[in-house]
């Protein structure tokens, strides 16, 4: 069972724990975890691009010159594709690039994103990750002093405003909760933050 180091805020090792076989323990599927990426990128996007075909372009009505003895090429219309102005072959057009993918394989995907940061060290788990005050500056400190200041995500048991407000200036990080944590966030973050209760609930969750 994989095992590692619990700190407080400050970077001080206050403990150990072992973390659940059955989530960081399992052989990491790279085309699994493709897959669930890409998905969710695809989600992400608006898909309200938009441009006129030679249908739709003003104009273009009538033919620019007779159709025989000019020496130039036939034309039909000022408004076909080949002249300035002209519509657009095949322009793209609003479209919704969303699709689903089956729950285990968003499961395994997860496990495998997860499992894959325990292998090359990269969760840090803290025991508890509380803050007084919204202070982007003493989080930049915390993050600083766990190792983690470039490219984190902070994971927190509980939706919590003042840990959000103040993680959210900082370059590279993100906050998210326990049961919103994804694969895209997980995979995008050099290191993975989490609270001792998050990890609870993680491994309550997926194991």
């Amino acid at each position: 069972m994989p095992k590692t180091n619990v700190y407080d805020m400050s970077g001080k090792q206050v403990g150990e724990i072992e973390l659940s076989e059955a989530v960081f323990g399992i052989e990491p599927n790279g085309a699994v975890v493709h897959d669930v990426v890409k998905n969710h990128l695809a989600n992400c996007r608006q898909g309200t691009q938009s441009a006129l075909t030679r249908a739709e372009v003003s104009g273009g009505g009538r033919k620019p010159w007779r159709q025989k003895g000019t020496g130039r090429a036939r034309q039909g219309s000022t408004r076909a594709p080949q002249w300035t102005h002209g519509g657009i072959v095949f322009a793209p057009k609003p479209r919704d690039y969303s699709y689903t993918l089956n729950k285990k394989v968003k499961r395994l995907a997860l496990k495998s994103a997860l499992a894959a940061k325990a292998q090359d060290n990269n969760v840090v788990v803290i025991d508890s990750i509380k803050m007084d005050s919204i202070k982007t500056k003493d989080f930049a400190g915390f993050l600083s002093a766990v190792g983690a200041e470039k490219k984190a995500l902070v994971v927190t048991a509980e939706a919590d405003q003042i840990i959000v407000k103040s993680g959210r200036n900082i370059p590279g990080c993100a906050v998210t909760f326990a049961n919103l944590i994804n694969v895209y966030d997980v995979v995008n973050a050099n290191k993975l933050v989490v609270d001792q209760a998050a990890l609870a609930k993680i491994e309550e969750v997926f194991a």
